[in-house]
């Protein structure tokens, strides 16, 4: 077996070039593959299309590249704990694909499994499958870029629309622990895109916690299989932030 470690983020992103696309795993700020994108950052890649669940926070995860004008196009299903986000897709600087949760989640996967396309209710009846949808503004506030109508279809008496899969370039994920053959696992909510986000890329880069050699994870609790990982880096000091901190009132946290 192949041993996937690389010596830091950097090189692992190094391949990274501008324009390219990438699937970025985690749900707000949880499981967020902080150190990647810390590398990404400092790379100076510039013009990515991104897909991942939200785009962080004005000023942590993918909310530095988008402050540094990084991002051309967001594929998310959440944006609104960003107000550079609104800011840049309201003014006509940022393309945005609005997709709902579990759409996204399955055109992720459904990529990673080599499945073209498949046929969900989610959407039916609105501008996501009518096409209309806002995806670029122009500077004076008119829709520059709007959604194409998709194809809808009858199963048994019910409308459903046509999803096409995600099959991005690269993929960055955060894993509490993995080994050298690239099997990973995932804590807790950390598991929200995160494997989907792997099993999607063509490129797939873990940060990883806990860095162990191979068979000392048990095979029973393996998340995502080492086949779907390309690159292995240790972070076992990657930061962790929470989104919205909310502490019972009269505590000193």
């Amino acid at each position: 077996m192949i041993d996937k470690t690389v010596g830091t983020a950097a090189e692992a992103v190094a391949d990274i070039g501008d324009g390219a696309t990438l699937a970025v795993g985690g749900f707000g700020l949880c499981g967020i593959p902080s150190a990647l994108i810390g590398a990404l950052l400092e790379a100076g890649t510039t013009d990515l299309e991104v897909v991942s669940n939200n785009c962080g926070v004005d000023d942590w995860g993918l909310g530095l590249l988008l402050a540094e004008r990084r991002i051309r196009k967001m594929i998310s299903s959440y944006v609104g704990e960003n107000k550079e986000f609104a800011r840049q897709f309201l003014s006509g600087e940022l393309e945005v694909e609005l997709t709902p949760q579990g759409t996204l989640a399955e055109k992720l996967r459904a990529g990673g499994a080599g499945i073209p396309a498949f046929y969900t209710p989610a959407g039916v009846g609105t501008q996501i499958a009518d096409g209309g949808l806002p995806r670029r503004y122009a500077p004076d506030g008119s829709v520059a870029v709007a959604s194409e109508p998709k194809e809808v279809r009858s199963f048994d008496g019910a409308d459903y629309v046509l999803e096409e899969s995600l099959r991005p370039a690269f993929a960055l994920v955060h894993a509490a622990k993995g080994d050298r053959h690239g099997n990973l696992v995932f804590h807790a909510a950390a598991m929200n895109f995160n494997p989907l986000a792997a099993m999607a890329g063509r490129v797939t880069v873990a940060e990883v916690e806990e860095l162990v050699e191979p068979g000392e994870i048990d095979p029973g609790t393996v998340h995502c299989p080492g086949i779907f990982v390309q690159r292995v880096v240790h972070a076992p000091d990657a930061e962790k932030r929470i989104e919205r901190r909310t502490v019972h009132e009269g505590s000193t946290a």
